[in-house]
């Protein structure tokens, strides 16, 4: 029987190593490579315009190698739900592929879709991908439970085995019996949307550092492994959070999108570290993408893994609730230079260093302003490029000291911090320009500075940069004792052990077929 298909792109925007994509290809006579934006759906909601461009970016560049097989992008507007169904039968579809998704929003919208297309004769069959390794798999192998430790992970892995290798992209011998059928108007009723259209204002972006694609992806990832001395040297915490420019690859956005394979990148590292000496696990650049691994089995094991209420393995912290700490922070006015540099490049660029995500997270947590990492966790799902549910929800529960670190007596100087890699403060002066002008003595401090400082480098604090929000050497002491009470309210047996996958309620919809600090939410490296 030759098929009828759609091809679901949801987070794989790529041809390389797409093995749902190959598998739509097989008895295929025609294609209809699909992209269903839904904006009202839970995990685009609160997503900012940078994210928003960069998604456009990368489907304009599947698009165009899509062209280059002689097919197309659909891009639908509507709910999978709705659309669906409606695609069925307009084009007589009697297979759907797509790529396994382990979030929670993702695992139910797909079950939905599957009861769809079962009761109008649709084939299913989808392939793990997004990962390096089947999550479940981990699971199962781990007696049904998600491991709480890296070493775990390690552990589960290695007995698994290597990641499987990526496969090639569909080549126009792949396609050539195979049809996409487009009209004249393929754009006007499937074409891809601007950021217009989706409510965002343009003249609001900065210079666009990191553009969306497979094509840019793969430029950078070949950049990066030509530098094979960097790559076996590589140790995450030895890299800096205030460079002037990334000193880590910023590959996070695009795997997070899908655009790079996270297999790729992989084999890729293997080759390069081939009869090398080279760095080793956590933190290594092999290491960072299994605190991936790690962070994506929590979430799929863990139930309520984006909450602390309902969370098992998360402490229960009485955390405050204040509007106008939270939105200081946001909005970088605490009056902490460091800080606020870091949230202001969040802003303006979309990425951060993972270091850098770790101050803004511990001063916002139990570092500070003593804020629910739910809070922060909302911030960086609207502004990080990178921005992925399972690491995003992870690392804000490990640097809050509520799950995974439980050295909250460890607390991220706001001042201190940064000066060990950027003494001049230069980092700051790029993103806050109003304080350029500040000697080095006083950059990170602006309010010890004198009056007549602070007058010579046109900068009043208290009126043209806020003092600081609070004092930190006092109430960092304070929240100390504060995360002391809530840790001796913690049942004996709390946080040592994930609950088990049965009791969970969430399961795979078919076979078709710590001694290092991890990076912050999808920094991966």
């Amino acid at each position: 029987m030759a098929h009828t298909c759609i091809h679901w792109f949801r987070k794989g925007l790529r041809l390389h190593d797409n093995p749902a994509l190959v598998a739509a290809l097989r008895d295929c006579k025609e294609i209809y490579p699909v992209f269903v934006l839904d904006p009202c759906a839970p995990n685009n909601v609160n997503i900012g315009i940078n994210r928003w461009k960069f998604l456009i970016g990368a489907l304009k560049d599947l698009d165009c190698s899509l062209r280059k097989l002689n097919s197309r992008l659909f891009v639908v507007r509507g709910n999978p739900e709705e659309v669906f169904p409606k695609l069925f039968q307009k084009w007589k579809v009697t297979r759907l592929t797509y790529e396994y998704d382990t979030e929670p929003f993702s695992l139910r919208r797909d079950k939905e879709v599957v009861r769809l297309a079962e009761a109008h004769g649709v084939e299913i069959i989808y392939k793990v991908s997004h990962t390096l390794y089947n999550i479940d798999r981990i699971i199962e192998e781990n007696n049904g439970k998600a491991p709480l430790t890296y070493n775990r992970l390690q552990t589960l892995v290695s007995s698994i085995g290597p990641p499987k290798r990526p496969i090639p992209a569909p080549t126009s011998d792949d396609m050539k019996d195979v049809k996409t059928p487009c009209s004249e108007k393929h754009e006007e009723n499937y074409g891809i949307s601007t950021l217009e259209k989706l409510y965002q204002d343009p003249e609001s972006l900065t210079e666009e550092l990191f553009p969306g694609g497979e094509q840019e992806a793969m430029r950078r990832l070949d950049q990066h492994m030509e530098r094979k001395e960097w790559v076996c040297d590589f140790e995450k915490p030895q890299t800096s959070p205030n460079s002037l420019s990334p000193s880590t690859t910023v590959l996070s956005p695009y795997m997070t999108f899908g655009c790079l394979s996270v297999r790729t990148f992989w084999w890729s590292l293997t080759d390069v570290y081939q009869g090398k000496k080279h760095s080793q696990p956590p933190v290594s650049l092999h290491g960072q993408l299994l605190w991936r691994e790690f962070f994506y089995t929590a979430g799929l094991g863990i139930p309520n893994f984006d909450k602390m209420e309902g969370n098992p393995v998360c402490t229960q912290v009485d955390w405050d609730s204040n509007s106008e700490y939270l939105a200081a922070w946001a909005e970088a006015r605490t009056g902490f230079p460091f800080i606020d540099a870091i949230m202001t490049q969040l802003r303006q660029e979309g990425w951060i260093h993972h270091l850098a995500r770790h101050a803004v997270a511990c001063f916002l947590t139990r570092g500070d302003l003593w804020i629910s990492w739910e809070e922060g966790q909302r911030v960086f799902e609207e502004l990080l490029l990178d921005g992925d549910w399972s690491l995003n929800a992870g690392n804000w529960q490990w640097l809050s000291a509520s799950t995974f670190f439980h050295q909250f007596f460890r607390v991220y100087s706001p001042i201190a911090f940064g000066k060990k890699t950027d003494k001049n403060g230069d980092y700051i002066k790029k993103y806050l320009p109003h304080l350029k002008k500040y000697p080095a003595q006083y950059i990170y401090e602006p309010w010890k500075a004198p009056r007549s400082v602070q007058e010579a480098a046109g900068c009043i604090v208290g009126k043209d940069y806020p003092r600081p929000i609070v004092e930190h050497e006092v109430i960092s002491k304070k929240n100390i004792q504060r995360m002391k009470a809530a840790y001796a309210k913690r049942s004996p047996h709390s946080s040592d052990e994930s609950p088990s996958k049965n009791e969970k309620g969430l399961f795979p919809l078919g076979t078709a077929i710590g001694s290092a600090s991890p990076p912050l939410t999808l920094t991966i490296v």
